[in-house]
């Protein structure tokens, strides 16, 4: 396969030539290309006491970054892996733990939890997004006590920002099409408007390894957004309304199988949110001001395994009121504030392959009323110190006291910068409504005991700096996370290999150590390298001592190259993953004496590319993913028989497509 890449960016060059060469009024307007400094596409957030990198909109551009889900490519700390080889879901991975235990916010308020989690990533667009917020470790007491190993907060496009059209449209080889358009307007010196669009369909369904089962759903999508900005003096205003629909099919070969009793996968989901948040500013030099923050959400997922099936409606209600002032040109800041929220599920569900079985029905509720105060001191953003504790009271498990430190300490002029946080973040864990990709499987679901509570400790801390080296900067990170668990609901895919057992962890061991390298250097203009390695150790205790956790891989490794020759005319991007290998659920023999599946897996390596040609307003790009053309051999168990007692496709740690490459564009017009 690497034999083949030079001579595909020599047609991609072409190509884009050719591209150029037929819009000669785009060509004109290069001329007035003036560049004077290039913002960097990830860079560490100083004037924080967290442990925070900024994804901004530079950084997203470099691959098609069609979602959320497809952001982290070309991020070495941020995982994204696929759930199951049926549903296409996919699940973030963050310091070696599932993405539930990461707290997903949008703008600040808590968002995607619950049944959302599952297929969440694909319910933001990319070009929707302005930048993405990634905090490791214990994050502020702000936004509730969720956070165990971070957060990630995504900024949309905002409508107070200077009046502007974009649009952007993709497709690829596999028959995916998306468009997205975005657009606001200024109706007066303080209100303003925006409107978001994103459609996307799969035509076509890929079955590259002849099983009999898609690689890849065919999803359906349509959601938009309509945001509103009141930008006064002392009272600012920010709403929106937001509907989502999606519909994934997927099974023996996306349901047109000349079976007569094919396996057939339906995820069909809506979704409305609306949230509103009002500030009054009391003294803007001091950055005194009282906010009041209010948002709902009403999730409906109906979902068809074979002939099992899973339908949810989640409801969700949150608020926070909060009040914040400095002093002393910003030494000491105050925040305190009071927040409830309230989350209740409504679930119908059949656990087996037998229409004749009523279904079994759960509902459940939680109200939590809580509190905080948070103390910050920041001399000069050279040294910071912030320590926040919050109380709330959960009504299904009680009393929860959350303390978290943080303290960052720039010793020689962001050459050499020092941090660290510890702090406690508690789960409310929801097993069908997280979990329901498991019933892609003839695995029998068990559930011992009522799910616990889930409570976690983390520490962390590591150093980062920027250093002038031949007169070019090297930016690096070195890093070290712990997270402990006192409670957790395991997911037990070990004891039993026809079975998924949701159970509590009791007082046995459970955790997480996270150790990585990063940095990045301009070897020559234009022209930058970034390296990471990280090393991942997640041991959980089943009830007979602690085993490495399955399907997670102990070593990464990424390279990521960024060229922009010709004063950013042209702009080249490589990013290769270099994934250690890792340990697969205990397997079980077949009636022949073979395992049913190995029980390790070994490194494996994906190369991502992308060429763009920048024009004044519009931008075109190729690109592809996974080149070198790595696919999981066997990603579903038994896949000829999904009807029987052996078929499983939640097995899965890798790649289930090979090679792929798409053709997108940009348009972009601001007024001023």
């Amino acid at each position: 396969m690497h034999r083949y890449i030079a001579p595909i960016f020599a047609i991609i060059f072409t190509s884009l030539n050719a591209i150029a060469d037929s819009i000669p009024q785009m060509e004109e307007s290069l001329d007035e290309i003036v560049v004077t400094q290039r913002q960097k596409g990830v860079r560490k957030l100083g004037r924080t006491a967290t442990n925070s990198d900024l994804i901004s909109a530079v950084e997203l551009r470099r691959a098609a970054c069609c979602n959320l889900g497809e952001s982290f490519s070309t991020n070495a700390s941020v995982d994204v892996n696929y759930s199951d080889a049926a549903t296409g879901a996919r699940q973030i991975k963050l310091l070696g733990l599932s993405g539930t235990y990461v707290q997903m916010l949008s703008e600040n308020i808590p968002n995607l939890r619950g049944a959302a989690s599952l297929y969440g990533l694909g319910y933001i667009p990319g070009p929707w997004m302005q930048s993405i917020q990634v905090s490791k470790g214990a994050s502020s007491v702000k936004n509730g006590y969720e956070s165990i190993t971070g957060q990630i907060n995504i900024e949309f496009l905002k409508p107070q920002s200077d009046p502007s059209v974009s649009v952007n449209g993709y497709a690829d080889i596999f028959g995916k099409a998306e468009v997205n358009a975005a657009g606001n307007i200024h109706l007066n010196n303080e209100l303003s408007t925006g409107l978001l669009f994103h459609a996307e369909n799969a035509f076509a369904s890929h079955d590259e390894n002849n099983d009999g089962f898609a690689d890849l759903p065919k999803i359906r999508q349509i959601t938009g957004l309509n945001r509103w900005a009141y930008m006064g003096d002392n009272y600012i205003f920010q709403a929106w309304v937001r509907f989502l629909a999606e519909k994934r099919l997927s099974g023996q070969h996306s349901h047109s199988s000349p079976l007569s009793d094919p396996y057939k996968i339906n995820i069909n989901t809506s979704r409305w949110e609306l949230y509103t948040k009002n500030a009054y500013i009391i003294d803007r030099q001091n950055n005194s001001n009282v906010a009041l923050i209010l948002s709902g959400s009403i999730h409906k997922e109906d979902a068809a395994y074979g002939l099992k099936n899973y339908n949810v409606t989640q409801d969700n209600l949150y608020a926070s009121l909060m009040f914040e002032r400095q002093w002393n040109d910003g030494l000491h800041e105050i925040s305190t504030g009071l927040s409830l929220n309230y989350d209740r599920y409504n679930q119908f569900y059949r656990l087996f392959n037998n229409p004749d079985m009523a279904p079994s029905t759960l509902y459940k509720s939680e109200t939590t009323p809580g509190a905080y105060v948070q103390y910050t001191f920041n001399l000069n953003s050279t040294l910071i110190l912030m320590g926040g504790i919050r109380f709330d009271h959960s009504s299904v498990y009680k009393s929860m006291l959350t303390p978290r430190i943080h303290l960052k300490w720039n010793i020689l002029n962001d050459a050499l910068t020092i941090y660290g946080s510890a702090g406690r973040g508690y789960r409310s864990p929801q097993p069908l409504a997280e979990n329901h990709f498991y019933m892609a499987s003839s695995r029998q679901i068990i559930f011992e005991n009522n799910p616990c509570q889930e409570i976690a400790n983390n520490y962390g801390g590591g150093i980062s700096g920027d250093i002038d080296i031949f007169r070019k900067t090297l930016t690096y990170n070195a890093e070290f996370y712990y997270t402990n668990f006192r409670q957790q609901l395991l997911i037990d895919l070990d004891s039993d290999p026809h079975a998924v057992i949701f159970s509590n962890s009791g007082n046995r061991a459970n955790y997480s150590h996270t150790f990585q390298l990063e940095a990045s250097y301009p070897i020559i203009n234009d022209f930058t390298l970034t390296a990471a390695y990280r090393f991942t150790n997640v041991k959980v205790d089943y009830g007979n001592g602690p085993v490495t956790r399955p399907l997670t891989s102990r070593h990464k490794g990424l390279f990521s190259i960024n060229w922009l020759p010709n004063m950013g005319i042209w702009q080249v991007d490589l990013t290769l993953a270099i994934n250690g290998g890792g340990r697969m659920p205990t397997p079980y023999s077949t009636p022949d004496g073979t395992l049913s599946w190995a029980p390790t897996y070994k490194t494996f390596t994906q190369l991502n590319a992308q060429v763009t040609r920048n024009f004044r307003h519009w931008a075109i790009y190729i690109g592809g993913e996974n080149l070198t053309g790595f696919k999981q051999k066997m990603p579903i168990i038994d896949a000829a028989n999904p009807w029987g007692n052996n078929f499983d496709a939640t097995m899965v740690y890798g790649t289930i497509h090979g090679p792929m490459a798409y053709i997108g564009f940009r348009y972009n017009f601001t007024k001023y």
